[in-house]
């Protein structure tokens, strides 16, 4: 059995925050609470054959709540790395329901009272998990664009969404958990719930700072917002799924959503239908091809 002699005062690993009451509305920490269960368990059998993201690097790694007061060697946080692997896995193919620690233990190859020297329970080692994914879209919320009015607008709010796509995609198990709020404590929920609405304040700013610096006011800002974020994850919950959706095509199309829910557009250019240059689907401007205006020059 490994043993983990460090008892030092740790510097990491402070544990998920307790959230507020659950509450019975659809939205969730990061989708909508639909009394589909059966459609929920299907869409993670689906996603179990997806490759499974190793977390390197990653907060988890300071453990959970028996190794929060020392401070982890080498050979501690590879045994904790190899029960996230394994915990990830379990996770996404079982459902967080199904997990069970003796799964855990014996995907990880690993004892069940080393488990206890770093994890209390399964629901300890899923927020583990969940501090990397809350750490990466924290990022990704931080990181929201102020968008103008213009191609620059909507060119940098295209590489924002695909961004979170990436972002997403590295965290789907996990998220796509979360966003199922009647299968995990509240506790948990709390933490998730608190990024979504961080995510959505976010967007409201980067949405409408240039608006408002231009003496305009946009009506119901938040309430747009979360309907472009509710909208973002869901897309995103169905490609984790294994839906076959066109990703990149996807994220540029969402992001051309956003940008007309709020009111924003391309201004048009004299003499041109395309407002002097469409946007490409890499998220740049392009040019419009000559031969191609009203009158059909050649």
């Amino acid at each position: 059995m490994t043993q983990e002699a460090d008892r030092s005062p740790a510097q990491s690993g402070a544990g998920a925050g307790r959230g507020p009451a659950r509450q019975p509305a659809a939205v969730t920490g990061t989708g909508q609470t639909h009394g589909a269960g059966q459609a929920r368990a299907a869409g993670q059998k689906r996603g179990a054959g997806r490759p499974v993201r190793k977390p390197q690097g990653r907060p988890s790694l300071g453990g959970g709540q028996p190794a929060r007061d020392r401070e982890l060697r080498a050979q501690g946080r590879e045994t904790v790395r190899k029960l996230l692997e394994a915990g990830m896995v379990e996770f996404e193919e079982r459902g967080f329901n199904g997990v069970r620690v003796d799964d855990v233990v014996r995907r990880a190859g690993i004892s069940h009272g080393t488990f206890y020297l770093y994890f209390s329970n399964k629901e300890d080692l899923f927020r583990a998990l969940l501090r990397d994914a809350l750490h990466d879209m924290e990022i990704v919320a931080g990181d929201f664009p102020v968008v103008t009015s213009d191609e620059t607008g909507l060119r940098v709010l295209r590489q924002w969404v695909r961004k979170f796509f990436s972002a997403y995609d590295s965290h789907a198990t996990v998220i796509r958990i979360l966003s199922s709020a009647d299968l995990v404590p509240d506790e948990v929920y709390g933490d998730g719930l608190r990024l979504f609405f961080s995510i959505a304040e976010a967007m409201t700013t980067g949405m409408t700072a240039a608006a408002e610096a231009a003496g305009r006011r946009q009506e119901h800002a938040e309430l747009t917002a979360v309907a472009c974020l509710m909208m973002l994850e869901r897309v995103n919950y169905l490609i984790s799924t294994e839906v076959e959706l066109p990703v990149a095509e996807m994220a540029d199309r969402i992001a051309d959503i956003m940008f007309a829910a709020f009111g924003l557009t391309v201004a048009l250019a004299p003499g041109t239908g395309i407002g002097g240059g469409a946007i490409s689907d890499s998220g740049t401007p392009r040019r419009p091809r000559r031969g191609s205006g009203p009158a059909g020059r050649g």
